[in-house]
C-alpha cells in the first residue's frame, strides 16, 4: 500500500509475531508515515487498509498496554 506523494512505507512487525514457519504469523505491522502519523495494518491481509494514529494517540495506547488495561483481549 502506498501513500500519495510518499515513497514506499517501511512496515515493522513484532519479533513476537510467530513468523511464517509454524508460529502462525499473528501480527499487526506498524510504520511511521512522512507526516509523522503511525499506520497500523493486519499483516495477514495487508491490502485491506490501514488505521492511522497520531504519535500522542499511540503513546496513550502503549501506556494502557503497559498498565495491563488490554490483557483480557490477548
Amino acid at each position: 500500500m502506498q501513500i500519495a506523494g510518499a515513497g514506499p512505507i517501511e512496515w515493522r512487525k513484532s519479533s513476537f509475531s510467530g513468523g511464517n514457519s509454524g508460529g502462525g504469523g499473528n501480527c499487526v505491522e506498524m510504520a511511521v508515515l512522512p507526516d509523522d502519523r503511525i499506520a497500523v495494518r493486519n499483516s495477514k491481509n495487508p491490502d485491506a487498509g490501514m488505521v492511522l494514529f497520531t504519535r500522542s494517540e499511540m503513546a496513550a495506547w502503549f501506556e494502557g498496554v503497559r498498565a495491563g488495561e488490554f490483557d483480557d483481549l490477548a
